[in-house]
């Protein structure tokens, strides 16, 4: 194993975005495999994100791939974080209604079969009346 450690001294390595570029080669390989044999540049399509992460984990520039990685994170996080809005959201329908501030567009929640009720935005103040 010393020669491995003699290869990746100095180089970045594996990431989070490393193995999300590999999870979507192999999908699009998978895919291709799938798929009628004239649909083949999917196939070749499959292996640019293989090349790109290797490239990623021999590279010497560290700082740049350290920011890519980062920047990755945060649209992986902002994804995640909607999925989970909109999987509460579906959650909460039956017992909850879903409201937008006029003012502040701030997402308000408010409790089902309550009537016509005026709805205060904990943010700006404003109320305005809705039917829970």
């Amino acid at each position: 194993m010393n020669w491995l450690k003699k290869i990746m001294y100095g180089r970045y390595g594996a990431d989070h975005l490393s193995r999300a570029l590999l999870v979507l080669s192999f999908i699009l390989i998978i895919m291709a495999g799938l798929l009628p044999r004239n649909l083949s540049s999917l196939e070749a399509i499959g292996y640019i994100p293989t090349l790109v992460c290797i490239f990623r984990i021999f590279s010497k520039n560290i700082y740049k791939r350290q920011q890519e990685n980062y920047k990755y994170l945060k649209l992986e996080h902002s994804a995640t974080r909607w999925i989970k809005q909109k999987l509460n959201r579906a959650k909460d329908s039956k017992t909850h209604k879903y409201f937008t501030c006029p003012d502040c567009k701030q997402k308000l929640r408010v409790p089902r079969g309550q009537g016509k009720i005026s709805v205060t935005c904990p943010k700006c103040k404003k109320s305005f009346k809705a039917k829970s």
